[in-house]
């Protein structure tokens, strides 16, 4: 009877140890999820462009934080960016955003012209080469080649993207105005200004025109005229900073000026 009831005893006890322990997997209470971010909508979006460039890269900096996939967010963070003179900055969004969305054409026209503004038109090549294919009626690629090759001293290549542009849109007054600063970078300072007067005179004229147009004058030594245009859109303090650039470009200042004071100058 010992034997059995020891038997017995063995058996339970590997019985009991098998058995699953009910209360120790008891499922804990789940928790609450949270809600994933809610995208802006398109009116929200919309009055988003009009914002100012640093609440504008707050307001994209948010929606691709929330989907990094969004080009439309992508090319509104480079752009606020880029206005902002955050051009690496730019340049590294529209960058990150091209990834899902490789033939996206506004994020190409972004990221290269992050790349010329911070002075590196070589890497601006490529994407604007790859819009024009994409879109080839498009003015826009094709203007931005112009200057990145400018940038990349191809002068061949940048007269012949500057024309293409023209012939594409005609009555637009970037390309118009990108060509004529092509030829006063090349010492044309005469024809440059007769093709920004066209320019300035076009209804898509914006302020970078009528001041490249006073820049050229200046440079053509007629400073009266210049400070006349450009008082037309900047404040004195600026006037006086580009006017004392230009003073310092055609010779008129003193021999003695630096480069961070030209610089410092404007006229850009």
């Amino acid at each position: 009877m010992c034997r059995n009831r020891a038997l017995v005893a063995t058996v339970l006890a590997g019985l009991l140890a098998a058995a699953p322990a009910f209360a120790a997997d008891a499922p804990k209470p789940a928790e609450p999820t949270r809600a994933a971010p809610a995208k802006a909508s398109p009116q929200q979006r919309a009055e988003a462009r009009r914002l100012d460039p640093l609440a504008r890269a707050a307001f994209w900096g948010s929606e691709f934080e929330i989907d990094p996939a969004d080009a439309e967010a992508g090319a509104g963070l480079a752009q606020a960016l880029r206005a902002l003179g955050r051009d690496d900055d730019a340049a590294r969004a529209a960058s990150q955003a091209l990834i899902a969305h490789p033939d996206d054409t506004a994020l190409l026209l972004e990221l290269a012209r992050a790349h010329i503004a911070r002075g590196q038109g070589f890497y601006a090549i490529e994407p604007a080469r790859k819009a024009a294919a994409l879109n080839p009626k498009d003015w826009r690629p094709q203007t931005l080649l112009g200057v990145a090759y400018e940038q990349a001293e191809r002068d061949d290549e940048a007269d012949a993207a500057h024309r293409q542009a023209l012939a594409l849109a005609p009555g637009e007054a970037t390309p118009l105005a990108n060509y004529a600063m092509h030829l006063a970078a090349r010492g044309d300072l005469a024809d440059a200004e007769v093709q920004l007067r066209h320019a300035a005179a076009l209804p898509s004229a914006g302020i970078q025109v009528r001041q490249n147009l006073a820049l050229v004058v200046g440079l053509r030594g007629r400073l009266p005229e210049a400070e006349k245009l450009a008082r037309a859109d900047l404040p004195p303090e600026q006037v006086a900073n580009n006017l004392a650039y230009l003073r310092a470009a055609i010779g008129q200042a003193g021999a003695n000026r630096s480069w961070d004071a030209l610089k410092a100058g404007g006229g850009q």
